[in-house]
């Protein structure tokens, strides 16, 4: 039988449109950052139990300043558990830093409890898909677009990764004809089992993008095996993955701050960076 975490314990410890003139407003901002939102799905999001905030998935599209951007970007997933979402240190906070790198980031609020976590994926699937519709638009070049996922996060990432399509060429929305598939993948102390269901590891395939992983051997939530499960699986199927298992650290790895953040994001960079990706 396989072990599914309990979004509660995780949950627990971890501590408007845009325009196709985005990409030109960020140009001619110099130094500054453009933001904007984007609902993912402007007349209603499929199984949707209402109209308020939480059932209206959402996009901040955050960009760089156009002489640093390297025109890669990140859909940005934050944990908790499919309860809560961390938007701070795992959402906003994550855009400024891959800003500062040259990377546009798309920060995804995603629909959590008491949607079930296919409903979740589904809406990371639909970013992917519409990032990659916007991208010229958003001077980004669709194929260089990743995703970065923390817990609950990593494990949507995962899923959108392991389980994505080249979209419906029939469809009547432009945005489902677009590939959900993210060009690479940063997962931070993943999740790989939370919610039951197949555990991604069991569902990697040598289509699988490149992935970038950190997790420390002693976090009590989600242990490191979900992480080291994954790595293997990507390296027994020819795809190139890094696996940084820190000896110490609790889920969270200091929730934003201290060695450990900068450690993971050290690392995480150094890699994106040897991709071409980022700005060290």
């Amino acid at each position: 039988m396989h072990r599914s975490i309990p979004a509660v314990l995780v949950t627990a410890v971890c501590c408007g449109a845009v325009s196709e003139g985005l990409a030109a407003e960020a140009a001619t901002a110099g130094a500054a950052v453009v933001t904007r939102t984007e609902v993912l799905w402007p007349e209603g999001a499929p199984g949707a139990l209402g109209t308020a905030e939480a059932d209206r998935p959402e996009l901040t599209v955050t960009l760089p300043p156009a002489g640093r951007a390297t025109g890669a970007a990140m859909v940005v997933c934050p944990g908790g558990g499919y309860s809560v979402l961390m938007m701070t240190y795992e959402g906003h906070d994550i855009a400024r830093w891959l800003n500062e790198h040259g990377m546009a980031a798309i920060v995804l609020r995603y629909r959590v409890k008491p949607y079930p976590v296919t409903q979740s994926v589904a809406d990371g699937k639909r970013a992917m898909r519409l990032v990659r519709t916007r991208a010229k638009d958003w001077g980004l070049d669709p194929t260089r677009l990743g995703m970065i996922g923390f817990s609950a996060g990593g494990h949507l990432a995962m899923s959108v990764g392991t389980g994505f399509d080249a979209g419906d060429p029939a469809a009547a929305d432009l945005v489902e004809r677009a590939s959900c598939r993210p060009d690479f993948l940063v997962l931070v102390y993943p999740s790989a089992t939370i919610g039951g269901g197949t555990p991604t590891y069991e569902q990697v395939t040598r289509e699988a993008p490149p992935a970038f992983l950190a997790h420390a051997e002693t976090d009590k939530v989600v242990p490191v095996t979900d992480s080291e499960r994954f790595a293997a699986a990507l390296r027994q199927n020819g795809v190139a993955s890094e696996f940084l298992r820190l000896p110490t650290g609790e889920h969270g790895l200091g929730c934003g701050k201290g060695e450990l953040w900068i450690q993971w994001q050290t690392a995480a960079m150094a890699w994106l960076a040897g991709w071409g990706l980022a700005r060290p």
